[in-house]
């Protein structure tokens, strides 16, 4: 049997005690032949930021050992293998980042992705593709085709990629966890797919070798832009993204700067709990910064990252940390129990209602007092309402100005038609980027004004036997009945 195909990581949801961190976040390798479990140091952590173990069967040996006993060859060397205790190596600390090659291929397929695909046409409200457009551009998302799966690029702030994450979303944009690897990174993607039976290039090897490889906030690239706005911080990039879609993106000041222009938030994400550290934070130094944690079962998250806030502004003068209890105050406890974050919330709302705050709350918001809610948390409140190619090496760093067109052009423009069906009841069907799904409202008028939030239906529970083709106006956003 060829060892590349026996031996896979454990595709359940079991993880074991990490030899590494001794977390128990740990997912072992499994013969598939057998279906038994291989010795307890081969497997990986999840926790890649902050623990980074890995161990596989076919690096140090194993698996052509195994496969030499099964042929009756000497297994002198078997005893050892067995035993090994498959500790951590010891890790470069030279920081190692994507080459500008390898991130400017995400830059496309925007059509073939699955989260701005929904964000155009399949949320309650749709947002206008300017703006989804403008997104793009300014936080570098990508797109890996094959899968539909959005690229989130971790940006530090000398314009260093220092890493990908790739996630699949469903219908409702949130992760897919029926796909395999719903949530993946470019290198470990590149390793297993177009460099599986390959040399890998030296600058795959020293980047997977490195100690820490999320090692920057997603978004960071956007402080040297915007010098002196407030920061949103959030954990995931996507809670990032609906944050500057729904809030307002940012805009370039001129010489007599505007102060109400400078105060519109910039959104970063840490990228997970643990990620909120002061390795990360510092370089918010001298920011106003709001931070919205995620929803926890006990509330742990709020308090943690509150303690840490306060912390954080001791060591980094000039720097202030509000740290929103907003959805602690407001969410039910089963939306605790799910960890719900903002982002839940915000998409139930129209986004319309966000984008003018008054001078004075912004005001305001520079002038909140320590541990109180800040105004732009008060902005918030209207939750509550509804709550209910260029080559250059790894280490250098990228010129934007190679990805000038990321801006400029317009990445989504060749979707001019989409259409949707209706039925002989007046129900309005759309395709959504998944294959054998639609999403379903009960007429025309209700898309068009938003007066209710669509269903999802599969392909095969419906009969299109009588759908009539209906067009979807991308600069309205609506169905011209006439048409």
């Amino acid at each position: 049997m060829n060892i590349d195909l026996q031996y896979e990581f454990d595709r359940s949801s079991k993880k074991f005690r990490c030899p590494g961190c001794n977390k128990k976040r740990f997912v072992r390798y499994i013969d598939k032949r057998s279906g038994n479990y291989l010795p307890e140091q081969y497997g990986k952590c999840d926790r890649e930021d902050n623990c980074g173990y890995f161990l596989d069967p076919y690096s140090n040996g194993y698996a052509k050992t195994i496969l030499d006993q099964e042929k009756g060859l000497s297994i002198d060397n078997w005893k050892g293998l067995h035993q090994e205790t498959g500790r951590k190596p010891k890790l470069k600390t030279t920081p190692v980042y994507i080459p500008a090659e390898i991130f400017k291929r995400t830059l496309l397929g925007y059509d073939k992705n699955i989260f701005v695909q929904n964000l155009l046409y399949h949320i309650p409200f749709p947002f206008q593709k300017k703006d989804i457009e403008k997104v793009i551009s300014i936080y570098f998302l990508g797109t890996v085709p094959k899968t539909g799966a959005t690229c989130f690029p971790f940006i530090d702030k000398n314009a260093n990629v220092r890493a990908i994450q790739e996630k699949i979303f469903n219908a409702t944009n949130h992760t897919d966890k029926s796909k395999k690897y719903h949530t993946s990174w470019i290198h470990s993607r590149l390793k297993h797919t177009e460099f599986r039976n390959e040399p890998m290039p030296d600058w795959l090897n020293a980047y997977t070798e490195q100690d820490k490889r999320v090692s920057c906030l997603f978004g960071e690239h956007l402080l040297s832009k915007y010098p002196n706005n407030h920061v949103a911080l959030v954990e995931a990039p996507k809670t990032a993204i609906y944050g500057s879609l729904y809030f307002g993106l940012p805009e370039r000041t001129t010489g007599s700067e505007d102060v109400i222009k400078n105060q519109v938030l910039i959104w970063l994400a840490v990228f997970n709990k643990s990620s909120f550290k002061f390795d990360k934070i510092k370089v918010l130094r001298g920011r106003n910064v709001i931070v919205f944690p995620d929803l926890s079962k006990e509330g742990n998250t709020f308090d943690e990252w509150n303690t840490k806030a306060q912390d954080f502004e001791k060591r980094l003068p000039g720097t202030r940390f509000n740290v929103s209890n907003l959805l602690e105050q407001l969410a039910p406890q089963s939306d605790k129990n799910d960890g719900n974050d903002i982002a839940d919330y915000l998409i139930r709302l129209d986004w319309r209602e966000f984008r003018k705050p008054s001078k004075t709350e912004l005001r305001q918001c520079n002038e909140s007092p320590k541990n109180e809610q800040s105004d732009e948390s008060k902005n918030l409140a209207k939750i509550n309402k509804n709550a209910k190619t260029k080559t250059v090496k790894s280490n250098e760093a990228i010129d934007f100005n190679v990805y000038r067109e990321a801006e400029s052009q317009k990445p989504i423009d060749a979707l001019i038609n989409i259409t949707a069906y209706t039925d002989k009841a007046g129900k309005l069907y759309i395709p959504t980027p998944l294959s054998d799904t639609y999403t379903v409202y009960p007429n025309i008028e209700s898309y068009n004004r938003r007066k209710c939030l669509p269903k999802f239906i599969r392909d095969s529970e419906i009969n299109r036997d009588d759908f009539q083709s209906v067009f979807i106006d991308l600069k309205t956003l609506t169905i011209n009945k006439n048409d």
